[in-house]
C-alpha cells in the first residue's frame, strides 16, 4: 500500500469522522467531485470506529449503482487489506469488493475463499456463492 501523505491522513480522518457522525451524503458528494478519494478507502476500513466502516458500506451501495466506473479506483486500497493480519479488517475489505462487484474485485475476493476465519469465508461465499 501507498504511504498516505501527511494531507491524505488529515482528509481521510475528516471523511472517518463525518461517517461516524451519519454524514455519509457530505462524503458522496466529496467523492462524486473528487473520485480520487476512493484511494482512501484501505485506510477508512482500517478504522476501528463501526459507524465509520459501516458508512463506507453505505457510500459504496450508493455509489456502485451511480458511477460503477468510478468505485473500482477503490481496488487498489482493498488489495492491500486482504493480507491483514486483524480478520476484521479483512473482513470489511472482502465486503467493498464484493459490493464493487467486477472481475477484478470478485477475483481478488475470490482469494479469501480459504481465509482461516469462518466469517470472511460466509462473506466470499455470499458474493461468490458456496
Amino acid at each position: 500500500m501507498e504511504k498516505e501523505t501527511a494531507a491524505d491522513q488529515e482528509l481521510r480522518q475528516v471523511m472517518a469522522d463525518f461517517l461516524e457522525m451519519g454524514h455519509v451524503e457530505n462524503i458522496m458528494a466529496m467523492v462524486r467531485q473528487d473520485p480520487s478519494l476512493y484511494r482512501l478507502t484501505g485506510g477508512l476500513l482500517r478504522d476501528e470506529r463501526f459507524m465509520v466502516r459501516v458508512g463506507v458500506a453505505v457510500l459504496f451501495e450508493t455509489m456502485r449503482e451511480e458511477r460503477p466506473n468510478e468505485v473500482i479506483l477503490a481496488i487498489p486500497s482493498l488489495k492491500a487489506l486482504l493480507t491483514e493480519p486483524i480478520p476484521w479488517i479483512r473482513g470489511e475489505a472482502a465486503n467493498i469488493l464484493g459490493l464493487i462487484n467486477t472481475p477484478e474485485s470478485l477475483a481478488l475476493l475470490a482469494t479469501l475463499r480459504n481465509d482461516s476465519e469462518p466469517q470472511i469465508r460466509e462473506i466470499v461465499g455470499d458474493y461468490l456463492g458456496a
